[in-house]
C-alpha cells in the first residue's frame, strides 16, 4: 500500500488554475475566429501612440475618399450635360479615327504625330519639388469642388439659353408653378435633412401653406398623376420633346393621367406627402430624363 501524499499550498493553487484556463483557452481556441485573434495580438503589440494615429490617418482617408467620390459624381453629371448641350447645339459625332481620313494631310514621312497624341506629354525641370502635405490635399480639393460648381453653373445657364433659343422654347416651362418664393439655394447639392449625407437636389422647394394651389408652368398633357413613396403625391407634365415638370408633395392632385391641361391652370395643392419635413412644393424640370436648373427658366 503507497503511503498517500499531500499537496502544498503552491501545487493546490498551481492544479486550481489549471482547471480554470484550460477551459477557457479550449474556448477561444474553437470558438474565437484566427484572424481575429492575430488581429488583436497585432495590434497589442502596437504602442498607444501608433494606434491612435492609425485610427486618425484611416478617418482622414475614409474623408478624402467621400470627397472625391462626390467630386466623381459631379463629373458625371457634368459629362452627361455637356453631352445634351452638344445634341441641343447640333454638334456632329466626332470623326472615327481608326479609318484612314484622306483630307488631313499625310504626316508619317516627316516622322510626325497627330497632335491629339501629344497632349499627354508633360515636362519641364524640377524645381523645389515636396510631397502634398494633408493641408495641401485639403486645399486642392477644395480649390477642384470651387472650379467643378462654377462649371456646373455655367454650363446649366448656356444649357437655358440654348433651349430658350432653340424650337423648344415654345414649351418652355418657363412661369411659376406657385404664387409664392422659392428657396434659391435648393437646386444643388445639400445636406440632405433626412440622413445629414450630401445628397443632390433635382428641384427647387417652394415652402407654402397646405392646400395652396400648384400650377403647370407651361402647356401639356399629364402623364402621371399617382402616389409614389419619395415624391408623395406627385403630378408629372409632359410638353414635348422630352421636356417633362414635376409637382411633388401635394396633398391633393387635381388631374389625371392623359389630360391636357393649360399654362397657369391648377393641378394639384400644396401638402406634406411622401419624402417631406413640411408643406411645400418640390419642382422639377427634366428633358429626356436629366433634371434642369428651374432658376435658369424662373428668371426669364
Amino acid at each position: 500500500m503507497a503511503k498517500a501524499k499531500t499537496l502544498s499550498l503552491v501545487q493546490t493553487s498551481l492544479l486550481l488554475a489549471a482547471l480554470v484556463l484550460v477551459p477557457v483557452l479550449l474556448t477561444l481556441l474553437f470558438i474565437t475566429p484566427k484572424d481575429n485573434i492575430k488581429e488583436q495580438g497585432m495590434k497589442a503589440l502596437l504602442p498607444p501612440q501608433l494606434k491612435s494615429s492609425i485610427i486618425s490617418s484611416q478617418v482622414h482617408l475614409d474623408a478624402y475618399a467621400k470627397e472625391l467620390g462626390e467630386l466623381q459624381a459631379r463629373m458625371m453629371r457634368l459629362d452627361a450635360q455637356s453631352q445634351r448641350l452638344a445634341k441641343l447645339a447640333g454638334e456632329k459625332a466626332k470623326p472615327d479615327t481608326t479609318k484612314p481620313d484622306n483630307s488631313k494631310p499625310n504626316i508619317k514621312p516627316l516622322g510626325l504625330q497627330p497632335s491629339d497624341t501629344l497632349l499627354s506629354g508633360k515636362g519641364g525641370p524640377l524645381v523645389n519639388a515636396r510631397p502634398m502635405t494633408e493641408r495641401d490635399l485639403i486645399a486642392a480639393i477644395a480649390a477642384l469642388t470651387e472650379a467643378v460648381d462654377a462649371r456646373d453653373d455655367s454650363l446649366s445657364s448656356l444649357e437655358a439659353k440654348i433651349l430658350q433659343q432653340s424650337v423648344l422654347k415654345g414649351m418652355l416651362p418657363n412661369s411659376s408653378p406657385v404664387s409664392v418664393a422659392f428657396n434659391s439655394s435648393s437646386y444643388g447639392w445639400r445636406i440632405d435633412p433626412f440622413t445629414g449625407y450630401k445628397a443632390f437636389h433635382e428641384g427647387l422647394d417652394f415652402p407654402a401653406n397646405t392646400g395652396t394651389p400648384i400650377y403647370a408652368a407651361a402647356d401639356g398633357i399629364v402623364s402621371e398623376a399617382d402616389h409614389t413613396p419619395d415624391y408623395g403625391n406627385i403630378v408629372k407634365i409632359e410638353h414635348g420633346s422630352g421636356l417633362e415638370t414635376r409637382y411633388a408633395h401635394a396633398s391633393k392632385l387635381l388631374v389625371h393621367v392623359g389630360e391636357r391641361v393649360v399654362k397657369g391652370q391648377a393641378v394639384a395643392e400644396v401638402g406634406s406627402t411622401g419624402r417631406s419635413t413640411g408643406p411645400h412644393l418640390h419642382y422639377e424640370i427634366r428633358l429626356n430624363g436629366e433634371s434642369l436648373d428651374p432658376r435658369k427658366y424662373l428668371a426669364n
